[in-house]
């Protein structure tokens, strides 16, 4: 797959070049009124086309979507009382969980438009998660723990010590993964969350930037700074099918890989990164499936909907190169793309050509 993947870039550099500096080369949807300043999360609804984006300006906004033509209609937003490092909603689609740089996590009641706090750490919240099959709130910190919250209690119902701290998590019930600095590695049962089912190394070289467990729960995918992402499955047995793979490279720079995401009907995948472009991929057959050209800033957060019919991706810096390259005149976009099955439909799936 090396070889396919090296064979690809070629092409994707073409396409990359036609892009010609825009934000949009795709010519998708632009979800108006977009967040101010980097857009760290987005998330959809689980019940509905409903899309929300936390961000730097310290701003939890969100969208209603439609499909028949593609377009978006802003619904609601609030003030947040730091910048957002993201979100998660709730199984029935009314509220949304936020956590920060002020090392708390609210919830946003989207009836009343009130937030509330329901979890505190000792460092700012990288990851916040909703289990359904728990009714519980999950948080991840840079203070080296993740803490389990019923949102009617001010007190953690547990906490899990780490030996370092969250970069990214992901939960897929019952499974649950941690990629922490150091590049470790940690796996959970959710059946017993306070007990480590697993301990690994990371199987790339560098920082873990994301991951995202299978919809079948029986492993995850793994994205680092270093573009490249490592298919890995939980037990054992299943050793022989893990791999790693070469993405979001052109020519001698390489990119981060910010955002993994499974379909939830065909269980193909996208991911994005701090190139600017998207890719659509399957594990199983190891292909990759369709390349898009870059936009003219990184790519730092995306998504598909419930019904994969859409997929939503935030065209705003991602901090990759530092402070330094951050431009505060340089506006953000979030950006809507109607998925097809020609694109998304792993191969083996697709009708034959006569």
């Amino acid at each position: 797959w090396e070889v396919f993947i090296l064979e690809a870039s070629t092409m994707f550099s073409s396409l990359a070049s036609a892009a010609g500096g825009q934000h949009n080369p795709n010519k998708d949807y632009e979800v108006p009124s977009a967040p101010t300043d980097g857009i760290s999360s987005l998330t959809w609804s689980p019940r509905s086309n409903h899309l929300v984006a936390g961000s730097w300006d310290s701003h939890l906004r969100c969208w209603e979507v439609y499909n028949t033509p593609t377009n978006a209609t802003p619904k609601t937003g609030i003030k947040y009382d730091a910048p957002v490092l993201c979100t998660a909603w709730s199984g029935d689609g009314t509220r949304v969980f936020a956590g920060g740089c002020d090392s708390k996590a609210q919830v946003w009641n989207l009836a009343t438009n009130q937030l509330t706090q329901v979890a505190q750490h000792s460092a700012p919240i990288k990851s916040i998660h909703w289990i359904e099959e728990l009714q519980t709130v999950v948080t991840g910190s840079w203070d080296k723990t993740i803490k389990y919250w019923d949102t009617r209690s001010p007190t953690a119902v547990s906490t899990v010590n780490l030996p370092e701290r969250v970069y990214c998590m992901d939960f897929g019930y019952p499974l649950a993964v941690v990629g922490t600095a150091e590049r470790h590695v940690l796996i959970y049962d959710l059946r017993n969350p306070q007990v480590e089912y697993k301990r690994m190394v990371s199987p790339l070289k560098y920082q873990s930037r994301v991951i995202t467990c299978f919809p079948d729960r029986t492993g995850f995918a793994l994205g680092s700074i270093e573009g490249r992402v490592a298919i890995h499955h939980v037990e054992d047995k299943d050793s022989t099918s893990n791999f790693a793979f070469k993405c979001h490279r052109e020519g001698n720079d390489i990119f981060s890989v910010n955002s993994i995401a499974f379909h939830p009907t065909y269980g193909t995948f996208a991911t994005a990164g701090s190139d600017g472009a998207f890719n659509f991929w399957d594990k199983d057959s190891k292909q990759r499936l369709k390349p898009f050209p870059r936009s003219n800033q990184p790519i730092s957060a995306a998504g598909f909907n419930s019904d994969g019919s859409i997929y939503a991706y935030a065209v705003s810096y991602d901090w990759s190169k530092g402070s330094e390259y951050y431009n505060a005149s340089q506006p953000n976009h979030i950006l809507l793309h109607p998925t097809t099955d020609l694109e998304i439909k792993t191969r083996n799936a697709r009708p034959k050509k006569r």
